[in-house]
């Protein structure tokens, strides 16, 4: 038996992107003690549009269960604002360009049907704006807006500070100790650890058997003054509003390429593509990239190490995670505390055990 500098804690989390975050904020609610590592090598949370919207808009469908994740989502997002006492949560129109009859008529099709009608407007908005190439005009998604993610992370992670709760240092899995009463690392000790790194769980020799791909998202910054427009534009790449004449324009899915360094290809793709409806100069000012933990079957990875009773992993949120964080961090923590199993959807056992009866 070790000895322990301090307590025993309730949970040591391990990253701090969108789920490292929702985690620790139920935890809080939960009054739980925790600590959490961070050494800000991960991007994609940083690097996220934000955007949260319900409907797959290239073939006008429900995303995976997104009525039931904004519902949850709202709340944990505007209660987390009152207690950061900043505002991150944003009103935002979002505006499906029209590039034909059959597109918009595959939208009416899919606007009557009863889990898409909350959603689509049966509206068609025609375009007044000289800036875009758009003759056959817009339909508008409802219920979206948009997190300034990048805003939250920074205020979360002061609030963690300000608490003595954030270890700023990069998580050494030769330090970690599996006990039978939980975990130990350093001078700590806690019942359970959460590893919540994205992409960086390939490096993780507990979680490193799940498939998770990653897809790298590029995004690029323009400043258009001419462009004066309020809204998203969703014509096969977004054109999201970010204030003072700059737009975000993006994103990209790329399966082979696991850098976070920006490409001039992807540049050049993306710009190609914006010059098909943009009618008005434009300036690069920035590009960003990131690798977006996503899985095989585009599903979270929620749930327990098989052979270690104390660790646990939350991960796999992919393009959406915005929507996906706060309902997944309660699964889990439900999980944990209360003994109510996961959804099998979301159960990284999904792929536990075929690796471990390959393995025994």
């Amino acid at each position: 038996m070790i000895n322990y500098l301090y307590a025993m804690l309730d949970y040591l989390v391990v990253g701090l992107g969108l789920a490292g975050v929702s985690f620790c904020e139920t935890l809080e609610r939960n009054g739980k003690s925790f600590k959490v590592f961070n050494d800000d090598s991960q991007q994609a949370s940083k690097v996220a549009g934000g955007m949260y919207n319900p409907v797959i808009l290239k073939r006008f469908s429900l995303a995976w269960k997104s009525p039931e994740q904004l519902v949850e989502m709202l709340p944990f997002y505007k209660n987390l604002e009152k207690k950061l006492d900043i505002s991150f949560c944003e009103e935002l129109r979002v505006m499906r360009l029209f590039a034909s009859v059959e597109e918009q008529n595959g939208w009416f099709e899919a606007a009557d049907k009863s889990n898409l009608a909350p959603f689509l407007s049966t509206q068609i908005h025609p375009n007044q704006n000289t800036s875009i190439a758009a003759p056959l005009g817009y339909g508008e998604v409802l219920g979206i807006g948009k997190i300034a993610v990048s805003k939250l992370l920074r205020s979360y992670k002061n609030h963690l500070i300000a608490n003595e709760n954030l270890i700023l240092k990069t998580f050494d899995f030769k330090q970690l100790i599996t006990e039978k009463e939980g975990v130990g690392y350093g001078d700590l000790k806690a019942k359970y650890i959460v590893f919540a790194e994205g992409f960086g769980m390939r490096q993780n020799p507990y979680f490193d058997y799940l498939p998770l791909t990653g897809t790298k998202g590029e995004y690029l910054i323009i400043k258009a003054p001419d462009l004066k427009e309020s809204r998203a534009i969703k014509a096969g790449i977004f054109v999201i509003p970010e204030g003072d004449d700059l737009y975000r324009v993006g994103a990209t899915y790329k399966w082979k390429d696991s850098t976070n360094e920006p490409t001039q290809e992807t540049k050049l793709e993306l710009q190609e593509k914006l010059e098909r409806f943009l009618r008005c100069e434009y300036e690069v000012v920035d590009q960003l990239a990131g690798i977006r933990p996503t899985v095989t079957d585009r599903r979270p990875l929620v749930g327990a190490h098989p052979k270690h009773d104390s660790l646990y992993v939350f991960n796999g949120l992919g393009s959406r995670g915005v929507m996906i964080a706060p309902w997944a961090a309660r699964k889990l923590y439900d999980f944990i505390e209360k003994k109510i199993a996961l959804e099998s959807e979301i159960d990284c056992g999904r792929f536990t055990t075929k690796h471990f009866l390959r393995s025994d």
